[in-house]
């Protein structure tokens, strides 16, 4: 077996290692097997990956470059683009749930790889951290995080019910991160006022001041 000979992709690798991985377990699954299986040698296999582990989180790792290049861009509403960026997540994840679910029994089965699904989930929140201290100089990290945060359980519970064999629209999660910018006051429609509310131009209370101010240089042009 060639390298040159294989027509095999990474999507193609990762499909045979996981269709392993459930039926003889993640342990008892040898790279040359999950090499063999997918026609590429194992080479090839250690140059698209760097091990089991990495096959299974490989569409992580491909999403991650993805939202940080799409982070890059501009956007007029940073806590909007956001939420649309963990839409882009479930999206991807949601185009083949079987797989998905697959992935998320043999993830819940090795110790190891609930380890690595931690520190995942880890990697997406600083994403989300990381771009609205970018976004919104001289918002409060606390906010930042407090915002990536919640957006990241938020995902996680609505994909979850996905992984775990309920049928679950995309407009699910849309509807609760749209609740969710509410609760933290920074949705881009307004809220009816509210008793608490700051008398500036009608902001919440709850709202970060880094993004009233964002609000009024928009506003005032």
């Amino acid at each position: 077996m060639t390298d040159a000979a294989s027509p095999s992709t990474p999507a193609s690798v990762v499909a045979a290692a996981i269709e392993l991985f459930a039926s003889q377990g993640f342990d008892a699954t040898s790279v040359e097997q999950i090499a063999q299986a997918a026609g590429v040698s194992r080479s090839t296999f250690f140059r698209q990956f760097g091990g089991k582990e990495d096959v299974v989180f490989a569409d992580h790792e491909e999403v991650l470059r993805s939202l940080a290049a799409y982070l890059d861009r501009p956007h007029p509403n940073p806590w909007v683009a956001v939420c649309e960026a963990s839409m882009r997540v479930y999206r991807h994840f949601a185009a083949d749930p079987e797989l998905a679910r697959r992935r998320y029994v043999i993830v819940r089965q090795v110790p190891v790889l609930r380890e690595r699904e931690i520190l995942t989930v880890f990697r997406y929140e600083r994403v989300f951290d990381d771009y609205l201290r970018r976004a919104l100089p001289g918002l409060d990290p606390l906010d930042a995080i407090g915002f990536a945060a919640l957006i990241t359980a938020v995902h996680n519970h609505v994909l979850r019910r996905l992984l775990r064999g309920e049928r679950v629209p995309q407009s699910v999660l849309r509807r609760a991160l749209d609740d969710a910018m509410r609760r933290f006051g920074v949705h881009p429609d307004p809220d009816s006022p509210a008793e608490d509310d700051v008398a500036v131009a009608i902001f919440p209370r709850r709202m970060p001041a880094a993004e009233v101010a964002r609000r009024l240089r928009d506003t005032l042009g």
